[in-house]
């Protein structure tokens, strides 16, 4: 295969990439606002449209393989293609934890709910959900600086953690009947908190494809 040929298989991996990681960001977005706004709808969309972040995972891991086995490249050009394959893992497992909150709404349709925890848990998703859409942009970019700055913003992500798991056991102390609620709103966190942390690591793949070096933010 000729260089050029090569680059333009190379730019197809990074939109590939890049179009994966936009809409495991909507279903993020989609499986938080069906769980604060109660709609069940929504979150079957979320569970429904799952199989194809599944599918591009399979598809960008198949091509990264076929570049890795039949190309042989060597250098930066390795670098890329090993850090969409792992990426694309973290991207995929986001994909799975969004599913999670969706079938979480689920569950809690007719429950009663704790409308100060879930505006919390609302706050902590676009939280999230900026942390994944900025270590996106800062791949495109290339730019190793800004996923470090990135990387550091998942420290609110687990304060935010802290704070919500705090007055949702003490609402579920006072009040009984949050208790079965209260259970489904401690796994959304959870499940935001692992988002959060494959957002952290998607940068430091952006560090290891830019310098080489393996880290941990």
């Amino acid at each position: 295969m000729l260089r050029t040929q090569f680059e333009e298989e190379l730019n197809k991996l990074h939109n590939q990439f890049y179009s994966m990681g936009t809409q495991v960001s909507a279903q993020v977005n989609k499986a938080v606002r069906a769980f604060v706004s109660h709609d069940r709808d929504l979150a079957e969309e979320v569970i429904e449209e799952d199989q194809q972040v599944n599918d591009q995972e399979t598809k960008l891991e198949k091509k990264s393989l076929e570049m890795i086995a039949l190309q042989q490249p060597v250098s930066h050009d390795l670098r890329t293609i090993i850090t969409v394959l792992k990426a694309s893992s973290d991207l995929e497992r986001m994909g799975d934890h969004a599913v999670s909150i969706a079938k979480a709404t689920i569950n809690l349709k007719g429950e009663e709910r704790i409308h100060i925890v879930e505006a919390d848990i609302s706050l902590m998703g676009e939280r999230v959900k900026s942390i994944v859409d900025a270590s996106l942009n800062a791949y495109i970019q290339g730019d190793a600086d800004r996923a470090r700055e990135i990387a550091s913003w998942d420290d609110t992500v687990n304060q935010m953690y802290g704070e919500i798991q705090n007055k949702t056991l003490t609402a579920m102390e006072d009040n009984k009947e949050t208790i079965t609620t209260g259970k489904d709103y401690l796994m959304t966190i959870i499940y935001l908190e692992r988002i959060g942390d494959y957002a952290k690591n998607l940068c430091e793949w952006i560090v290891y494809l830019k310098t080489g070096k393996i880290v941990e933010l």
